[in-house]
């Protein structure tokens, strides 16, 4: 399996714990995806349609295409690769449930984001 490569937020102490948890569920020595903390990287993100302050503020992926997805579609895609979290992919991406979790995911990385002085 091709390599996704997750772009998130390295300083962000949920972040790295969601990381690890992720790590822990792919229980096969999942090595088909590559995470790249986002922080000091601005141009590299520039440089592959990535707007910084979308990567703060959004989970980015980029898959085997090259293709960034961002938000709930970022973490549908990534869940979706360990079968453990598919279930839970195929939740999150309920026609009903998607503009619920997406806003609740915005409030919650603004306040995050303001709490530590970076917004």
């Amino acid at each position: 399996m091709a390599k996704l490569k997750v772009y998130y937020d390295g300083t962000c102490p949920r972040c790295v714990a969601d990381r690890r948890r992720y790590q822990t569920f792919s229980t096969d020595g999942d090595d088909s995806v590559e995470w790249l903390d986002i922080s000091g990287r601005d141009e590299e993100l520039r440089r592959i349609g990535i707007d910084p302050y979308q990567a703060l503020t959004e989970l980015h992926v980029q898959d085997e295409q090259g293709r960034i997805h961002r938000e709930l579609d970022a973490y549908i895609l990534l869940l979706a690769r360990t079968r453990h979290l598919k279930p839970l992919a195929w939740l999150l991406g309920l026609p009903g449930l998607k503009p619920i979790l997406s806003w609740t995911y915005r409030h919650w990385v603004l306040r995050r984001l303001r709490h530590s002085g970076r917004l």
